[in-house]
This record gives C-alpha cells, structure tokens and sequence, in this order.
C-alpha cells in the first residue's frame, strides 16, 4: 500500500507539472510554406531577375562604353601628343590630363546624354513605355552620334570583314551597331592623329631650330631638349595653346 501509495503520487505530481508547463509554455507557430507558386508570380520574379541581370550587364560594360563609344578616344589621343610635343614627362600629371579628357567628353556627349534621358530614361520611369522600347530608344541617339563621326571609308571595311555587302543596307541606318563601334573607333584613332600631326609640327620646327643653332656653335655636349622645351611653354602659354585645343578638340565632332 505503501508503494502504491508512492506510485501514485509520483504520477500526480508528473501530470500536473506536465500540465501546467504546457500551459504556460509559449505557443510556436509555424511558418506557412508554399511548395507550388502561381505563374503569375513566378513571372513577375523571373522579370525581375532579369531586369537586374541587365542592368548588372550595362554596369559592368559602363567603362568601356565610356571610352570607346565617346570622345574619350581622340580627346585623350590628342592630349597625350601635347604632352609628348612639350617634352614634360610628369607635367602635367597623367591624372590631371585623363580628367580633363573625362570632363571635356562629358561636355561633348552632353546632347546625346540629354537626348536619352528625355526619350528613353523619364518615359521608363513613367511607367509610359517598358524596358526593350526603353533600350531601342536609347540606342538612336548614340547610333546616330557614332555614325556622324564615322567615315565611309572604315564602314565598308567592316561591313565586309563581316561577310555582308554594302548593298545588303539602303542607307548608313540601317548598318548594325555591332559594325558600326568597330569602324568608329578606327576612324576616331585615325583623327587623333592626323590631329596630334598637325600639333607636333610647331613644336618640331623649335626643336630643329635650336638644334641647329646648338650644333652651329659647337654646344654638341648640351641637350637641345633642354634648351627648347623653356620656348616650347612660353609660345604655348602665349597663344593660350589649352583654350585652343580644347576648342578646337569640341569643334571637330559633327553633332
């Protein structure tokens, strides 16, 4: 009786305690968990991804777009003949000049950037128009920019490494992108220098003129770089070479 006794009250005392904890225990709820999903939402996510793939894309190609679908190419071009024609190996600092090459693009693709923003960006964002017609637009602008400083000359030659015809197009619209950067950027380095040439000469007429008077009296141990290069900054500074340039450099791209 005893042990029973015993017994008893163990399992009383068991069930209460368990009882009352699972009363005061917190209840867990459980997340709802959806295996299958509806199209519909499935679509949306999958667009979404992909909008954000393509942006990634652009992103990632941003720099090169840059460089070499703008003026960056003769602009930068011709800068570096006007370092090279001074003689000034550090001065000014290849950072300054990639700068000033970098905002003088700005300032030339000024037009072409406010002509996408308008007819491409702010109809986007508007909801008016969705991302292909968005992306079709934006490319006008740009195509018709590149074409406008792209010669004839280094279109054909594109047009038939690609194993197409020039009669294959009615006009210079209807020719791909993909020929038309290629054939932009060739033509773009072929203007920097004929550019760069044009420059370097008055710089070459001093170096000869004081090499030649160096060599007529006997100096033949002193530099001539080092005697020229003083003149060479005084009659650029004189004519205001940098506002020239940079003028000109703006002047030079059919807009």
């Amino acid at each position: 009786m005893l042990l029973l006794a015993i017994v008893l009250a163990g399992s009383f005392t068991v069930l209460t305690f368990g009882v009352s904890w699972a009363q005061e225990a917190p209840v867990i709820k459980l997340p709802d968990i959806t295996i299958g999903e509806k199209e519909g939402d499935r679509g949306k996510e999958m667009s979404k991804m992909l909008h954000f793939v393509v942006a990634m894309t652009v992103l990632s190609l941003a720099p090169y777009i840059l460089i070499m679908c703008t003026s960056f190419i003769r602009v930068t071009i011709v800068l570096s003949f006007i370092k090279t024609a001074l003689g000034t190996q550090q001065v000014p600092p290849t950072q300054v000049m990639m700068g000033l090459a970098l905002f003088t693009t700005f300032y030339i693709m000024a037009p072409v950037g406010e002509t996408i923003r308008r007819d491409a960006v702010v109809p986007l964002y508007q909801n008016e128009i969705n991302m292909d017609q968005a992306a079709t637009r934006a490319v006008v602008p740009l195509r018709n920019f590149l074409l406008k400083q792209t010669r004839d000359k280094d279109l054909l030659l594109f047009i038939r490494l690609s194993r197409q015809r020039p009669e294959d197009f009615k006009n210079r619209n209807e020719v791909p992108l993909h020929i038309i950067m290629p054939a932009f950027i060739i033509s773009e380095v072929k203007t920097a220098f004929q550019i760069g040439f044009i420059i370097y000469l008055p710089f070459l007429v001093i170096d000869m003129v004081v090499a030649s008077v160096l060599m007529s009296m006997g100096m033949f141990m002193l530099s001539p770089m080092q005697i020229s290069m003083p003149f060479k900054l005084l009659m650029f500074v004189m004519i205001d070479g940098w506002g020239l340039i940079i003028e000109n450099l703006v002047r030079s791209f059919k807009m």
